[in-house]
Order: C-alpha cells, then sequence, then structure tokens
C-alpha cells in the first residue's frame, strides 16, 4: 500500500464497474486519482463518494476514441497534480456477435475503443512518465484475450492486441524508461458491459453470464496488488475470473 500513497492515476472507463471500483479502491489507499470517462454526471458522483471518504480525485470528460480527448485528459492531469504515475486503461465495450450477423459498425467501434482507446492512452501518457523516468501503465484485457470462442472473433482480436501492445510497451520502455507495463485479464465480472451486447443470441445467455459474474472489486484488487509492488518489480500479467467459470 505505501507504493500507492500519493501516486497520481489516471482511469479510463471510471464512471462504473472495474473503473468505478478501481478508483475507490485506490483513493482509500491515497493514491490521487483522475477519472476519465463520457458521462460526466456519474464522474461528478463518484468524486464526490470519494471526497466523503476523504480521498482525492477530480474527473475529466474523455473520449477515448478522441485522441485529442485523451492529450487533454493527461495535460489536465499533469496541471491538477504535475505528474502521472499510473495509467489504468480500462475503457472498452464487448458487443459480441456471430460474424455472419455482419455487424461492422460494432466491429469498428470495438477498434475504437478497445484497440485505438488504449494507443491514445499510452501516447497521452508516454512522454511525461519518460521524462519522469518512472510510471505504470496498467492495461485491461480480457480472458477473451486468450481464447477465442463462438460470438467473441472481434472482441478476442481487440483483446489479444491489448496484449500484444502491452508486451511491446514492456519491452521497449521497462528496461531503459523504468516504465512498468501489466495486462489485467478479467473474466466474467460484474459490470455494464454486457449492456453493450445487441445479439439476439448473446442476449439470451446474458443470466447465465449475470449468475457466474464476480464483483468488480475483485479486479480492482489485482490491479492495486499490481500498483503495490516495488518499482524494481513489474507484475505483467495476472488473468483472474470466476471460480465457476470454466473458459
Amino acid at each position: 500500500m505505501e507504493n500507492t500513497t500519493s501516486k497520481v492515476v489516471i482511469i479510463t472507463g471510471a464512471s462504473s464497474g472495474i473503473g468505478e471500483a478501481t478508483a475507490k479502491l485506490l483513493a482509500k489507499q491515497g493514491a490521487k486519482i483522475v477519472l476519465a470517462a463520457r458521462r460526466e454526471d456519474r464522474l461528478q458522483a463518484i468524486v464526490n463518494d470519494i471526497k466523503q471518504e476523504g480521498g482525492e480525485a477530480v474527473y475529466f470528460t474523455t473520449d477515448v476514441t478522441s485522441q485529442q480527448d485523451t492529450q487533454e485528459l493527461a495535460q489536465f492531469a499533469l496541471k491538477q497534480y504535475g505528474r502521472i504515475d499510473v495509467l489504468v486503461n480500462n475503457a472498452g465495450v464487448m458487443p459480441v456477435s456471430r460474424l455472419n450477423e455482419l455487424r461492422v459498425e460494432e466491429w469498428e467501434h470495438m477498434i475504437d475503443v478497445n484497440i485505438k482507446g488504449v494507443l491514445y492512452g499510452i501516447a497521452a501518457v508516454l512522454p511525461a512518465m519518460r521524462e519522469q523516468q518512472n510510471g505504470h501503465i496498467i492495461n485491461v484485457s480480457s480472458v477473451a484475450g486468450h481464447s477465442v470462442s463462438p460470438t467473441s472473433a472481434v472482441y478476442s482480436a481487440t483483446k489479444f492486441a491489448v496484449r500484444a501492445i502491452s508486451e511491446g510497451l514492456r519491452q521497449e520502455e521497462s528496461p531503459t524508461s523504468n516504465i512498468r507495463s501489466t495486462i489485467i485479464s478479467p473474466g466474467i465480472t460484474d459490470s455494464e458491459l454486457i449492456n453493450t451486447v445487441k445479439s439476439p443470441e448473446v442476449q439470451a445467455m446474458a443470466s447465465h453470464f449475470s449468475s457466474l459474474s464476480i464483483s468488480p472489486y475483485r479486479i480492482a484488487g489485482a490491479i492495486a496488488y499490481a500498483i503495490h509492488e516495488p518499482e524494481d518489480t513489474g507484475i505483467n500479467e495476472i488473468v483472474i475470473r470466476p471460480t465457476a467459470q470454466s473458459m
């Protein structure tokens, strides 16, 4: 926990689910939180919750599919706190469906949020972290980034990409810039991701997914663990899923 105190942490997708849980947990552990998402009312409410618990947090309304927004987010964090210690690239969407449903717009949206959003986040914070010669970028992938199942082809492709980007970042930056890279791959988690699904076939399975889901605070705890470790130690990848989940 000592390694988290006073660290400046940007969290995207912070208006609900894993992002919200991570913000609240890290704030309790003494981090300074910069929440980012599109829903300003939710961000404001979470900031208020954190402050009422004695934590420190601010927010910046951000669409991660906009490189300008993510650049402005990083500049906002630097203006507020003078440095960026951790970026949690958590924003994501999961409108899974079979390829033959031809939901091309949904494919493009997943690519924009899940891949480009991660890259834009890295591009926004990397210069400051390299100047500091210190930092930590945590990218949220998925168990779907380890294996593919029917309906998950495009979503899995985006999450495999997140893992590839994270490993490339580690190889390029950790040895020379002391920037740590962590991949978090959650299984079925209680979040709003299922709300992005439009495929009738997948919607019919929603209750089964819900019955297996674990609290987003389980994922937040894994993120906190990776941050807590001493600077000479990189927790490069964590897979965390419900005990009852088979895939």
